[in-house]
């Protein structure tokens, strides 16, 4: 099963991310992780990214295709993946989707995880992360032990007029992406509040799993 997920930082689509790969048995692809892998390994395409990153440019769309590509092909993801931070506008979907279709593959599910953005602010304005295990806590609903309370540090990224405008930015992005996939009856809309376990429930029933 091939899927895409979306959703801005906030909604727990990590959680999620990591409970749809044990279930299914199929590989978590982040794009950006690919992206650096590649980089690092200096692969010819790497070293091609890395020609654009060094200059401070944004690497083409058509070459973080192919590093896609070139992912998603590997053994470990013919049964399938979770693709995660790509596509990231309709042009960079609808190049993804022309490129799956001459390899003979098409995407199953596009899974939009939605939770009001004045949520997702608060679940953010509150996260703390742990600089020498680089563990995630939250003030509020998970805080971290006493013994380490005084070292967690906030990102300068998650205060809450960074986040408005990132917010912004993201549903600016996504909207013709959304529109793209919801016209080919592939998008499905997860409703993010509640549980961790009613969300996962909301996206097996969404795959009519």
């Amino acid at each position: 099963m091939r899927i895409l997920l979306i959703g801005p930082p906030g909604t727990g689509k990590g959680t999620q991310a990591d409970r749809i790969k044990s279930r299914l048995g199929i590989p978590h692809i982040s794009s950006g992780d690919i992206l650096r892998a590649t980089v690092s390994e200096g692969a010819p395409l790497g070293k091609q990214a890395d020609d654009y990153m060094s200059q401070g440019l944004l690497v083409p769309d058509n070459l973080v295709i192919e590093i896609i590509m070139e992912r998603i092909l590997q053994p470990d993801a013919r049964v399938g993946y979770l693709l995660d931070g790509f596509p990231r506008t309709r042009p960079q979907a609808e190049a993804l989707d022309l490129a799956l279709e001459r390899s003979n593959f098409q995407i199953d599910h596009v899974l939009k995880i939605e939770v009001p953005d004045e949520q997702i602010i608060i679940r953010t304005i509150g996260r703390r992360i742990d600089p020498v295990t680089n563990k995630i806590y939250h003030i509020k609903f998970n805080p971290p032990p006493p013994e380490i309370a005084d070292r967690v540090i906030q990102r300068s990224d998650d205060d809450g007029e960074t986040l408005k405008r990132r917010l912004i930015k993201f549903h600016e992005d996504t909207s013709p992406i959304i529109d793209f996939y919801d016209q080919r009856g592939l998008l499905r809309k997860i409703p993010g509040i509640g549980t961790m376990a009613e969300v996962q429930n909301r996206i097996w029933a969404s795959m009519g799993k």
